[in-house]
């Protein structure tokens, strides 16, 4: 039996990991939806011309650093794809300066548009591919 793309469990667990880190939760509730061998790749983008490769403890650690940087964030999922133990989300997300960043003053909206893709074991992400393209941070 084909479960539909809002049934299926990951997709759940998908949606609510991504409610919590938009309303910027804490790093032990974070954790919760995290495997232990979790891995997070963020691609080059505009914030991060290198990328970003972290593991949980990384991954955790910079979701603290999230709080003190941003006011506000939300995440419009536009599109949830599943497949077995695979998830893919289309997302919009918004975040609001907390503190000025480069040129940028505090208050300042970013936006960027965001493909991830999640990998799930034993019911919680194992790993996570971000693809963000930023809006003009002007």
């Amino acid at each position: 039996m084909t479960q539909t793309t809002e049934q299926h469990p990951h997709v759940r667990t998908a949606l609510r990991y991504h409610e919590a880190v938009a309303r910027l939760a804490a790093p032990e509730e974070l954790a919760e939806f995290l495997h232990p061998d979790m891995t997070h790749s963020q691609l080059p983008n505009t914030l991060f011309p290198t990328g970003a490769d972290r593991d949980l403890t990384e991954t955790l650690s910079a979701s603290a650093r999230a709080r003190t940087l941003l006011a506000a964030q939300s995440y419009d999922v536009v599109n949830a794809v599943a497949d077995g133990d695979q998830v893919a989300l289309e997302i919009k997300w918004s975040g609001t300066l907390a503190v000025g960043f480069g040129e940028l003053p505090a208050g300042h909206v970013l936006r960027a548009h965001i493909a991830a893709f999640l990998d799930f074991r034993d019911g919680r992400i194992v790993a996570q591919r971000n693809y963000d393209c930023y809006e003009p941070l002007s």
